[in-house]
């Protein structure tokens, strides 16, 4: 690229690049990456757009029949891709548009012109004869406009473009927010939504970290396009090859184009511990992956490594996917992505630990856990199950390795009071049980992480420089104490991503602070989904209703100033279906689906792999190409997906996918952890869902 040029490419130019004719495609790639080499060569034929109002648009010819849309800076030194499209529809596209920047801000944005000015003249009072007007006496008032009580500046500062003011000030709801949502900056957009849900506007700029004290020069559009806020939208092109590899990749526009908040999030340093909250679908994951490139970048040159866990192998194999998508060999070498319960057992192994961790609970120990509990007495007051629950929820939680320690322990939360002489009573339980695991060589994971814990300490070297955590929420005290032991505490140590609605794992929750963990001035939230639209968001919200949802801190979460961008139809929801009900609902649900796009991908989930295999075999009696997804397994690449439409899986193996489309058949009552895994499958959904109940 010619020195001191600056090229940048607007996300939908790649949207409409990879939506067009295959020839129209390679001859526009090959003409932008041409462009790159030097956009004022003499062979680009920059043309005037008269209609245009925006006088620095050009338009180029990529064929006879197609033209790209080009912004030409005024200082000759910044050359912006708008937009690609046929020779009359890119000039009317470009006779609507002006690329400005926000004077406030400082981000660059592209504004609709011609939508600003339609607003703004449907809202206006009517020139109706007098006599006409007398009618409208009884009619009701409108509503005052939602941000009469901002400034033009306030407004601007949350990211709305001067030039779509006028508009702005004509919304009185929400609805007409939403309305004009395609039209504003995501910035804008939220931060709109945050001032309707009652927040203050220095209370959203501090919470984004938002400096609106500078002074902008509303001419350097270099700089504009630097900035967090322009590059949820503009991608600066940094190299050679850099486009090239940006135009040829599958469309994934998370991989470029994040969230300011997101990109802020990834790159900010800090001095300790953060942790990021965000109901499902508001890029936690793409966050914690850009944020894995961010810090293992900076360990190039060294024998360092990062960690990057998460609570089930699926997951960790569906990370490793996406990192490989956004990472240098190099960068992903110097990171460690692997399951926790997987990590342990390495780290244990590797130090000739004596006992195997039991894992799956039913298969290894719950014979021992029967035989440990013939000393049971009914005369205690409690029940067996409230036995293991104070095994699990006290000793194993906490850590306990005495009775001294028992005794002494807090018991919050759980009901029961507990004399001194039934702690000890349940403490020969406990320790019985202990005993009889350790003699035939096993170990529960929570002991076996409070052990490993002690071999690292007793090392005295942590082996991570790093740890970036996913899905938090599903990771008990043991496994928290664990993954503060990993690394040692310094700036950018732990990195913690998840979302307690989520929880369909852990059995106790944690809290960070208890856990050694100290997160206080480094936590955000994320409020935007990308992914589900409103009516399916708003749906499986309702599943959790009345169901207490904490912060992973030992504070409350709640999700009033979550909003999903998108929006579609209601999901259906189906009580009291027989089995041949949800047999028939699925494949009409399918059906219509694919009616409405061949391609669509659709997820049918079950809460047992018993219903989730006969639906499987229902639906390929029916003709159609099931898959199912299995533990262990990637859902891309995997034997008998590529010619898949339908993806079979457990509710909890839903975790971390999407779908277009989700059909979700529990056929039970939906208890609390059935609520939860609901809530987890539904939000699997980008446009389209059914649940039966």
């Amino acid at each position: 690229m010619t020195e001191h040029l600056k090229i940048i490419v607007s996300n939908d130019v790649i949207k409409r690049l990879t939506a067009l004719p295959a020839a129209a495609q390679t001859k526009g790639l090959e003409f932008m990456l041409k462009f790159q080499t030097d956009p004022r060569s003499p062979g680009i034929n920059y043309e005037t757009i008269k209609a245009a109002r925006d006088k620095n648009l050009r338009s180029v010819r990529i064929d006879q029949n197609y033209r790209g849309i080009v912004f030409r800076a005024p200082k000759d030194n910044v050359f912006v891709w708008l937009h690609i499209d046929t020779h009359d529809d890119a000039y009317a596209w470009a006779a609507k548009r002006k690329l400005s920047v926000n004077p406030v801000n400082g981000a660059l944005t592209l504004t609709n012109l011609n939508f600003v000015e339609e607003t703004v003249q449907r809202q206006a009072p009517s020139s109706r004869p007098a006599a006409e007007s007398s009618s409208d006496q009884t009619a009701p008032a409108q509503p005052e406009p939602a941000f009469a009580a901002l400034s033009d500046r306030d407004l601007m500062a949350l990211g709305a473009p001067e030039e779509m003011l006028p508009a702005v000030r004509t919304l009185r709801s929400e609805g007409d927010l939403d309305a004009m949502r395609e039209e504003l900056p995501v910035e804008a957009y939220e931060g709109l939504f945050l001032v309707l849900a009652g927040d203050a506007v220095s209370s959203i700029l501090a919470e984004r970290e938002t400096r609106v004290d500078q002074d902008i020069d509303t001419e350097d559009f270099a700089r504009a396009a630097e900035r967090d806020e322009s590059r949820s939208r503009f991608y600066v092109v940094e190299g050679e090859n850099d486009l090239q590899a940006i135009l040829s990749a599958p469309l994934e526009q998370w991989r470029v184009f994040l969230h300011p908040t997101q990109r802020r999030l990834a790159t900010r340093h800090l001095n300790g511990p953060g942790r990021v909250l965000g109901g499902a679908g508001t890029g936690k994951t793409v966050l914690a992956m850009h944020r894995a490139k961010y810090l293992a970048n900076a360990l190039l040159g060294t024998n360092r490594k990062l960690l990057f866990t998460t609570f089930t192998t699926n997951l960790a194999l569906d990370i490793e996917d996406g990192l490989k998508s956004i990472c240098s060999p190099e960068q992903l070498a110097r990171i460690d992505i692997i399951n926790l319960d997987a990590l342990v057992f390495r780290l244990l192994k590797a130090r000739r630990y004596e006992h195997e961790i039991a894992f799956d609970f039913e298969a290894k120990c719950g014979s021992i856990w029967e035989t440990a509990m013939a000393d049971f007495e009914s005369s205690l007051g409690v029940s067996r199950e409230f036995v293991r629950e104070e095994f699990e929820q006290v000793v194993l939680a906490q850590g306990l390795a005495t009775r001294d320690d028992y005794r002494e322990a807090s018991r919050r939360g759980r009901g029961a009071l507990l004399s001194r002489k039934k702690r000890d009573a349940l403490w020969e339980i406990f320790e019985n049980y202990r005993l009889q695991l350790s003699a035939k060589g096993l170990k529960e994971p929570d002991d076996a992480y409070r052990d490993a814990c002690a071999i690292l300490a007793q090392e005295g070297q942590a082996p991570y420089a790093h740890a970036i955590i996913d899905e938090t929420q599903d990771f008990g005290p043991q496994a928290l104490k664990l993954i503060r032991a990993l690394v040692p505490p310094g700036p950018n140590d732990l990195f913690f991503v998840g979302d307690g609605h989520q929880r369909i794992y852990a059995k106790n929750k944690a809290s960070m602070g208890h856990c050694g963990i100290d997160i206080r001035g480094r936590a955000k939230k994320l409020y935007l989904n990308y992914r589900t639209t409103e009516e399916i968001r708003r749906e499986a919200v309702s599943l959790l209703e009345g169901i207490p949802i904490d912060d992973l801190d030992g504070g409350s979460d709640e999700l009033t100033r979550y909003k999903s961008l998108l929006h579609g139809p209601t999901p259906r929801h189906i009580a009291g279906a027989s089995m041949e009900a949800i047999r028939d609902g699925c494949k009409d649900f399918i059906a219509r689906c694919l009616s409405d796009n061949p391609d669509t991908k659709i997820g049918v989930m079950a809460p047992t792999t018993k219903l989730r295999d006969q639906l499987a075999q229902q639906l390929r009696e029916a003709g159609y190409q099931v898959a199912t997804v299995n533990h262990r397994e990637r859902l891309i690449g995997s034997q008998g997906r590529k010619d898949a439409q339908i993806f079979a899986m457990t509710l909890h193996r839903a975790k971390g996918l999407e779908f277009d489309a989700v059909a979700i058949a529990v056929h039970r009552e939906l208890d609390e952890n059935l609520r939860k895994l609901v809530y987890v499958g539904l939000t699997r959904a980008k446009r389209a869902a059914v649940l039966f109940d």
